[in-house]
């Protein structure tokens, strides 16, 4: 836990933490450097102070964002808590590695999204219902580490450098270079069936949409400081096919605006091939920043977005929250395993993952209350979930002896509810986001962690799989390697422990429907290697799930196999 130190905005780390003089001297003179009046834009009423939505001077746009899951090595389990709240959640991950110049700031990912079943979601027969895409996941995420000498452990940094890495010179820890100011980009995928997507999943009942995300970490090298008016600032900008956000992205000025599709956002239909390229670019003004262009192959349409200040990308002060228009730029040169972010829960390179474990479906719903979305919007959610997935778990909060394990199963929506002033279409099922006092289904009783995932390329019961091509770096060349990785122990908080180092495994243990979804390396009719995820047999799955190998003994408690050799090629 984190003690506020309210006069500031500042909490220190429950324990001592274990930093070199170097980097604390370094982060402490690069803090003290910054004036103590504000200098940069002042933080709005409403925005993204917070990806957990747990900021103290500012209201969420967004409360249920897919945010960046991190690690505090300061508290004795490595798990976060912001202020009071846990925000561990579930990331199963595809990771990919090489020594290529370029690959850890050029990537193309090319895939097939998801399809839906035809009938509707049912509610009745936990692990044989019809799912849908918006049961399973609120977001499909590619992943890269991004410049930011403003994030932890606030030390200056130089795009597209391998030096830019935590590393361990002869004799010496690790501990003592912490690596240089590092953000976390997730290019975020976020499926129908569940809108709007200002305080749900979706956009809309048959499209796919797609945003460029960029968090940052407001702490000092060990998290010694972390200013809790800010913890985890967010840059938020969807995919546009004239490549201008819709509202202001930054953390201090995005509004409902920014978080509300127009009639330039790029919409793709289910079952349409994709190809991402992310990658520097020239920026307005001089410079680089990353840029993310989107090509529906199917449909022929484009979209793009870049992160840059000329867009209204915008890195946070810890002193203030206050925000400096800036250009954000990948961190490193190559992808090698050690190019990670120095503070995330996995050791994500350039890998691809679905956020999952949040939706729990119900057949009733009760406990009514106002949810504000704009200084002028009021939606309406509910608190309290009942039907049989519920019922399969144990009773909430009974896993602990002390604080419930989920103190609420909000923010719920029922089938057909279209969100009053938001006017969206109508939700395709009655559930819960499990977000309001947790980021995530820390009982796992909801959709994701029964075998209701996709079994096959075309939709059954289940949605079809996501087929993923191996993605490629500069000159259409493979990465060498691959790794599987979850931080789902980060949620297991009834029997993960980190003392004993047991009860750290999936399906969690205390899982009723004793399912984990899983990646499967499958070969398509041309010959070509593609990746498939959920519950696909038709391949190599590595053991299912299995494949997540072991506890990481360098970053507890994330799950991670050995790194594999990439024999499929580009």
């Amino acid at each position: 836990m984190l003690a506020r130190d309210n006069s500031a905005g500042f909490g220190r780390a429950s324990m001592p933490a274990i930093v070199g003089a170097l980097a604390a001297c370094a982060a402490l003179v690069l803090l003290l450097a910054v004036p103590s009046a504000r200098a940069g834009v002042a933080p709005g009423a409403y925005g993204g102070l917070d990806c957990n939505g747990y900021s103290p001077i500012q209201k969420p746009i967004r409360v249920s964002l897919a945010c960046r899951d991190l690690r505090d090595p300061t508290e004795t389990d490595d798990r976060f808590w912001d202020g009071a709240h846990y925000i561990g959640h579930d990331e199963p991950d595809l990771n990919f590695t090489s020594s290529l110049p370029g690959s850890g700031n050029d990537v193309t990912w090319t895939f097939t999204l998801g399809r839906d079943p035809a009938a509707a979601p049912t509610v009745t027969s936990p692990g044989h219902d019809v799912s849908n895409y918006a049961e399973l996941t609120p977001a499909m995420w590619l992943s890269m580490n991004i410049c930011d000498p403003n994030s932890y452990p606030l030390l200056p940094c130089t795009p597209e450098r391998d030096s830019n890495a935590p590393h361990c010179p002869p004799g010496e820890a690790c501990s003592d270079y912490p690596g240089s100011g590092s953000a976390f980009m997730e290019m975020q995928f976020y499926p129908p069936g569940e809108p709007p997507w200002v305080d749900s999943t979706s956009i809309d009942n048959t499209h796919w949409g797609a945003a460029l995300n960029i968090d940052s970490l407001e702490a000092t090298a060990g998290f010694k400081q972390i200013n809790e008016n800010c913890v985890e600032p967010v840059n938020f900008a969807w995919i546009q096919r004239n490549g201008v956000p819709t509202g202001p992205p930054s953390p201090q000025l995005s509004d409902l605006a920014s978080a509300t599709p127009n009639g330039e956002t790029l919409l793709m239909n289910p079952g349409d091939r994709i190809r991402v390229h992310v990658f520097d670019a020239p920026a307005p003004g001089g410079g680089k920043a990353l840029k993310v262009t989107v090509d529906d192959l199917t449909t022929g349409e484009s979209g793009s977005m870049q992160a840059s200040a000329a867009n209204g990308f915008m890195n946070t002060s810890i002193v203030d929250c206050s925000g400096t228009p800036y250009n954000f730029a990948a961190e490193y040169s190559t992808a090698k395993p050690s190019n990670t972010s120095p503070w995330g829960a996995g050791t994500q390179v350039i890998s691809t993952a679905f956020e999952t474990g949040h939706f729990v479906p119900c057949s009733s719903i009760s406990g009514p209350a106002g949810l504000p979305v704009s200084e002028s919007v009021t939606d309406v959610y509910w608190n309290n979930c009942a039907g049989p997935y519920e019922q399969a778990a144990p009773p909430d909060g009974s896993e602990l002896e002390v604080e419930p394990l989920e103190p609420s199963d909000a923010f719920c929506y029922p089938a057909g509810d279209t969100h009053g002033a938001l006017a969206s279409q109508p939700d395709t099922v009655t559930g819960c986001q499990d977000n309001l006092f947790q980021n995530g289904d820390l009982d796992f009783d909801g959709s994701a962690y029964w075998p209701e995932w996709p079994t096959s390329t075309t939709p059954t019961a289940n949605p079809a799989t996501f087929v993923y091509e191996q993605p490629t770096t500069v000159g259409g060349r493979p990465y060498s390697a691959f790794q599987f990785q979850t931080d789902a122990a980060f949620s297991e908080l009834s029997t993960c422990s980190p003392t004993h180092r047991g009860g750290c495994a999936v399906p969690p243990p205390n899982a009723p429907g004793h399912f984990y979804p899983y990646w499967t390396l499958a070969r398509s009719h041309a010959g070509v290697c593609t990746w498939e995820f959920g519950n696909v047999q038709t391949g190599a799955t590595f053991g299912e799930a299995a494949q997540y190998g072991r506890l990481n003994p360098h970053e507890f408690p994330d799950l991670a196999s050995r790194f594999y050799p990439n024999s499929c090629g580009g």
